[in-house]
């Protein structure tokens, strides 16, 4: 019988040691399911990229986790421009614990090329007072390719800029061709903008786009976007234009292409299907040079003021038979290829026997850039005298760059018969007229002025007496209508602004709006003994509620928010006691309903006394 016994208990002991590795087990899964403790709050900065092309842009995050920031500060350093770019939260459960994550986006665009330092940053968060660390950022001018680069085929994209050969004078409008390759697994480019545009000594004027090409460049090939760019020689000396620098983005090919049966073939889906990718890339150009010359100051038109180019002139003049004063139109078409925005008329001296006005001009282009068409003047003259015969020969002089001479343009007099204009009749009063039998007298079309006024009177006070209207009242009280209607529209105005400018404000007096009318439903829900409805609408109204005093979105409202926020604001033990109480009501409507009309309107009741406390609350 012992050695039974012994035997039993050697059995129980052997099972009692395999049981071991399953009680360990189940104390893991226990810690595992186990909410972990709270994590401290922290505020972190972070750029994507940390080295940059001169219009390029970078993504600064402002990343806070385990709290929410009470107000996110905006980076500011010169010669950088910070502009938010988005704001996302991410909730997760991990080990049981709720942890939340937000992300305030900010997109840094660089005005300038230097090294950058963006300053740490202090944030509250939750009461706690947390401070990135300091973050640095690099930006690069960028640089044309070289030949080689060009040569090999390596260049996705690139870009050159040519000048005029040859030479140039001051105030001469010369073209610039400005050329983007694009290599050909570039399907399309957008947003493309210059960065930079250095012109010493020249104007930068309009800029038009030509049709595209093919150019084969080593064993690529590429297609070739021509950009015209007017320029305008403003010195002497030697003028340079360059580098100019520009971002675009580039829309290429995807090398991984799914079940394309062409790519074997070295070749692209005809039909179209393939995926792309954008790529923002910075061009830049070359700085060329040009020598600008002045023009010859022998042999100059005394009427010559400035005019360069190749132009040709009509002109044409009516009417040709006027009075003395009578106005005559004369209009001047100056047409051919040149600056014609700053083109003017030259002064006439043989026009000394007219009075000349101020011309007016009209400019018709005929290309994109401006530089051709036809500037035409219309100038109205008037003959001073009646000895005038003809309209002397109009003439224009202008500097010719291709020929490097003055040429004058010279149109023919215009004759003209002038007539004199004659007395005009002195107009007499019909009060001097005497009047008789055979000359009736007439209603006076001119009376003469009054020259005795007659003495003053002061009228007497009586009934048929007129008073002043400004001894009236209501005339008086009429005159302060505007000044008030000004002030109340003032205030008014003033009232809007502050609200438009203050969005915790306009969320008040919205969740305000939101709770009377939600407290209509609730009285409604609990009458027609509605339950569901009634602790759905409650719960809701308490977490718009709490997110407008706690400055939180209303979905990320939970009971725990109660004791740890909310004492922070001042609220009463009662008034936490009273929200715990609603927030477990809602909690238990599903599994123990409340079943009696008296029941639901006393909890509409105590709900809407605490959102009274809880509205009276200093934030």
């Amino acid at each position: 019988m012992e050695r039974l016994r012994w035997n039993s208990f050697l059995r129980w002991r052997d099972r009692k040691v395999n049981f071991l590795p399953v009680a360990a087990g189940l104390c893991l899964l226990l810690l595992w399911l186990a909410p972990a403790s709270a994590r401290a709050a922290s505020f972190t900065a972070s750029l994507d990229n940390d080295t940059l092309t001169l219009g390029q842009s970078a993504t600064l995050s402002l990343t806070f986790e385990g709290g929410q920031p009470k107000n996110v500060p905006t980076p500011g350093v010169p010669g950088l421009q910070f502009s938010q770019a988005g704001t996302s939260q991410n909730v997760s459960w991990v080990n049981g614990a709720m942890s939340s994550t937000v992300t305030v986006a900010f997109s840094v665009t660089p005005q300038r090329a230097g090294d950058f330092a963006i300053p740490a940053m202090s944030v509250d968060v939750d009461g706690q007072t947390l401070t990135s660390q300091p973050l640095s950022l690099k930006v690069v001018q960028p640089g044309a390719a070289s030949p080689a680069q060009i040569d090999s085929g390596s260049q996705m994209a690139f870009t050159k800029v040519t000048l005029p050969e040859g030479k140039v004078y001051a105030g001469e409008v010369v073209t610039a061709n400005l050329q983007i390759y694009l290599r050909d697994d570039v399907r399309n480019f957008a947003n493309f903008q210059f960065t930079a545009m250095p012109a010493d000594g020249f104007t930068v004027g309009k800029m038009s786009e030509g049709q595209a090409q093919r150019a084969q460049i080593g064993s690529r090939v590429y297609t070739v976007m021509p950009v015209t760019i007017a320029l305008t020689a403003t010195r002497t000396g030697t003028l340079s234009l360059g580098p100019l620098t520009a971002n675009l983005v580039l829309l290429i090919v995807s090398p991984n292409q799914p079940n394309d049966p062409f790519r074997q073939f070295g070749m692209r889906d005809p039909f179209g299907n393939f995926n792309e990718d954008q790529k923002q890339v910075s061009l830049a150009t070359e700085t060329v040079n040009v020598q600008s010359l002045p023009t010859p100051t022998e042999n100059v038109p005394p009427n010559f003021n400035g005019a360069i180019g190749e132009y040709t002139m009509a002109v044409t003049a009516g009417p040709t038979n006027v009075a003395v004063g009578d106005p005559i139109t004369v209009r001047i078409q100056i047409s051919g290829r040149g600056d014609l925005g700053a083109l003017t008329l030259p002064e006439q001296p043989a026009w000394h026997d007219f009075t000349v006005y101020p011309p007016t001009a009209n400019v018709a282009s005929t290309d994109p850039l401006g530089l051709q068409g036809t500037k035409t003047f219309e100038e109205i003259v008037a003959p001073q005298n009646a000895d005038v015969r003809e309209l002397p020969p109009f003439s224009f002089s202008y500097f010719d760059p291709d020929a490097g001479s003055y040429r004058t343009l010279t149109e023919p007099a215009v004759a003209l018969a002038v007539r004199s204009a004659g007395p005009a009749p002195v107009p007499t009063l019909a009060g001097n007229q005497a009047a008789s039998a055979e000359n009736p007298a007439r209603p006076a079309d001119l009376l003469p002025i009054k020259d005795e006024l007659g003495a003053l009177a002061q009228i007497p006070a009586g009934r048929d007496s007129v008073e002043p209207l400004i001894a009236k009242p209501v005339f008086l009280a009429m005159q302060a209508l505007p000044v008030l209607a000004w002030l109340a529209t003032l205030v008014w105005r003033k009232r809007t602004d502050n609200l438009a400018n203050n969005p915790r404000r306009r969320r008040q007096r919205q969740v305000t709006q939101l709770v009377a009318g939600g407290l209509n439903d609730l009285n409604q829900f609990a009458t027609e003994n509605k339950t569901e409805d009634f602790f759905a609408m409650l719960f809701r109204l308490l977490q718009e509620q709490l997110g407008e005093r706690l400055d939180c979105p209303a979905t990320a409202i939970t009971e725990a928010d109660v004791d740890r926020r909310l004492i922070q604001l001042g609220a009463t033990p009662a008034t936490l006691e009273s929200l715990r109480e609603l927030f477990q009501l809602c909690n238990q409507a599903r599994y123990a309903p409340v079943q009696t009309r008296q029941e639901l309107a006393a909890i509409a009741a105590k709900f809407k006394k605490v959102v009274g406390e809880l509205q009276g609350l200093k934030i």
